[in-house]
């Protein structure tokens, strides 16, 4: 009985890593945030309330399927952006939620390129830090599709 409860638990852990690890629904889930009006020194705010499926994948590796977004004088190696859309509808340069990006940690440097790209780390959300997006992952790889 002990071996057949210690074989579930591992099946089940390997499918909630597969979840994450499937890029096409991740961008889906990660929609999943309200937000709610707030005050900080500088004037109203929206900070974001992450649904409940959102939440676990906090802290998880996840990957995301997307384009990176050259924004001139940041483009950095080792530090990118990663929109679900293509940059003509992406959050900054059309008319997309800021659910729709995240930012990228990397563990080695990447050129920039203008094709599909998927990212896979860990997943941090951010509602505290109004200097970064929302979603970040930490300790990232990038591969080009």
């Amino acid at each position: 009985m002990k071996q057949l409860i210690f074989s579930t638990a591992i099946l089940l852990s390997f499918g909630v890593a597969a979840q994450f690890a499937d890029s096409s629904k991740n961008w889906e889930t990660l929609a999943d945030v309200k937000y709610e009006k707030s005050q900080d020194e500088y004037g109203e705010i929206y900070v974001p309330k992450f649904g409940d499926d959102v939440q676990k994948m906090n802290g998880k590796t996840v990957s995301l399927k997307g384009f990176i977004i050259p924004f001139e004088g940041m483009f950095e190696p080792k530090h990118i952006i990663i929109s679900s859309l293509p940059i003509a509808a992406c959050f900054f340069c059309g008319g997309s939620g800021p659910e729709t990006v995240a930012e990228a940690y990397l563990k080695e440097e990447v050129k920039y390129t203008a094709k599909p790209v998927t990212v896979t780390g860990r997943l941090e959300l951010n509602d505290t830090d109004y200097d970064q997006l929302m979603y970040i992952l930490k300790d990232a790889e990038v591969k080009v599709d």
